[in-house]
């Protein structure tokens, strides 16, 4: 197992570079001056034009600007923020932990509805029970993100109050608040996790609900929840496993939308503010930021295999 994850993080070197070179280039191509962008009418100056062109190093050519970047990042730095003046690594930082936060409460969410409701479905296949579950995985997956969130905030913000529907309280400073702003984007993002993994555990409880060992273990007079949850639950759990672990990717990468339309103080908001300002450097840093966190959470689900099925070994 630790001789797979050294190889494993290995690999990591290879596809970091690769990415970096993609998005670099990229990002480069968007249209735009991110110089006329930062001096704004000054832009109209060529004197002062091009002084902060050559200043940021947007006059060189595009292979030279990435080999200089990338001996910085072999080197721990990210650069600067063309706008901000700042390294990017600190504003990452600063920005990432309320993507974390979010992230965290959206799964756990997901998965406290997820794994009950996929059980339930798949043991009283065919009932009411099944068909609600059926149905709120068709909801969340048809129903796209954004409108469910304007919803959730005119109901449960404006019109009845319950909630605050924008804004972010740092949990440190008053906790509970922290909490009233999270549910809301956590709903959102916690429903769409929900609904596809809803199915993933239905469907791999169904199949082995059906498998020999499970009537053997029945057929020798185990108690049905300690077949149910000990055996038939643990070896159904490993597609879904593979499922959850991309949403947390993807949520770690910054659920940009949703953020946004809850002024989430995250790292996808930023992310279109570094785009709409042309700010590459930081641009690259988050989208390189992103790669490193997908490709870490691939990592823990395929040791988690392990664990979840003692019978893959690597």
């Amino acid at each position: 197992m630790v001789l797979y994850a050294v190889k494993r993080m290995l690999q990591l070197i290879p596809v970091l570079f690769i990415v970096s070179l993609i998005v670099f280039f990229i990002v480069h191509l968007i249209p735009g001056d991110p110089v006329a962008v930062i001096l704004g009418e000054d832009a109209q100056d060529p004197e002062v034009y091009d002084a902060l062109r050559k200043e940021l190093g947007l006059d060189r050519p595009i292979y030279v600007q990435y080999w200089n970047w990338l001996g910085r990042v072999l080197q721990g730095d990210l650069g600067q923020s063309l706008r901000s003046k700042r390294p990017v690594f600190d504003i990452v930082i600063e920005r990432y932990p309320a993507t974390v936060y979010l992230a965290c409460g959206s799964l756990l969410l997901g998965l406290l509805i997820a794994i009950p409701a996929g059980i339930l479905a798949a043991v009283r296949q065919n009932t009411g029970w099944d068909y609600a579950a059926m149905l709120f995985s068709l909801f969340g997956i048809s129903v796209p993100n954004f409108f469910f969130a304007i919803v959730l905030m005119l109901v449960l913000g404006v019109y009845l109050g319950w909630l605050p529907t924008v804004g972010y309280v740092p949990p440190g400073s008053d906790f509970l608040k922290f909490l009233q702003h999270l549910i809301l984007p956590a709903i959102v993002l916690g429903t769409d996790v929900a609904s596809s993994t809803t199915r993933y555990v239905r469907a791999e409880m169904l199949d082995q609900l059906r498998l020999d060992y499970v009537r053997t273990a029945r057929a020798k007079g185990l108690p049905s929840r300690l077949v149910l949850y000990k055996h038939a639950l643990r070896n159904s759990l490993i597609a879904a496993t593979t499922v959850v672990g991309l949403f947390v990717g993807r949520l770690l990468g910054g659920s940009t939308v949703i953020e946004t339309v809850f002024a989430w103080p995250g790292s996808g908001g930023l992310l279109i503010t570094a785009l709409n300002a042309r700010d590459y450097p930081l641009v690259t840093g988050l989208v390189m930021t992103y790669t490193l966190a997908f490709v870490a959470i691939n990592l823990i689900i395929d040791v988690l295999y392990g664990i979840v099925d003692p019978r893959i070994r690597y």
